[in-house]
């Protein structure tokens, strides 16, 4: 039996926390930053330390009731990454942003609303003259002219397809009552 064989690895029971890691001190089983710095949130631990040092992080907990200090940490990591990547403004300038993009964002959905009511009446204004063609007797003349003749067909109400164009298949008599402006060739008139 070789030296090997004797010596025993104890599991740890105890890994020290991110703070007490970085600080290099001991960490005990009472340690105050160990539930909230895990050993392996290192950096986490580092934001807050050089934001507000390690001593005034701990008067901070301290001051906290025990069922409030997780917010308070997260608080505090939340301040201290918005410092480090703004030291001007830190949080201020995070939560002005954000104040900004919701003012834009109510601006874009009252503008969105309002297009939305816009087309609601258009597709209203649409449905119901599509109603009235039902009603209308497309044979009766058009401002006082007798010469427009239309046959009526129901299916032009719901089928665009068969709406009349001027100058196409719908109107059969259009032409010969209403000359094209411009023929080929020979220009205007």
């Amino acid at each position: 039996m070789g030296l090997e064989s004797l010596i025993v690895t104890r599991p740890r029971t105890h890994q020290p926390c991110a703070a007490c890691r970085m600080l290099r001190r001991r960490c005990d089983s009472n340690c105050i930053l160990a539930p909230y710095f895990p050993c392996d949130e290192m950096d986490k631990f580092a934001k807050v330390h050089k934001v507000f040092g390690a001593s005034n992080v701990i008067k901070m907990i301290q001051m906290v009731e025990e069922t409030n200090r997780e917010d308070a940490v997260k608080a505090l990591v939340y301040e201290a990454t918005a410092r480090m990547r703004d030291p001007v403004y830190g949080s201020t300038g995070a939560i002005c942003q954000l104040q900004k993009m919701v003012q834009e964002l109510k601006m874009q959905l009252e503008s969105t609303k309002a297009r939305v009511l816009e087309l609601q009446q258009q597709k209203d204004q649409l449905w119901s003259v599509l109603m009235n063609v039902n009603h209308l007797d497309l044979l009766s003349p058009i401002n006082g002219s007798d010469n427009f003749c239309l046959g009526y067909d129901d299916s032009i109400a719901y089928d665009p397809d068969k709406f009349p164009v001027v100058g196409g298949h719908g109107f059969e008599c259009a032409e010969e009552h209403y000359p094209p402006i411009y023929e080929l060739g020979r220009g205007y008139g």
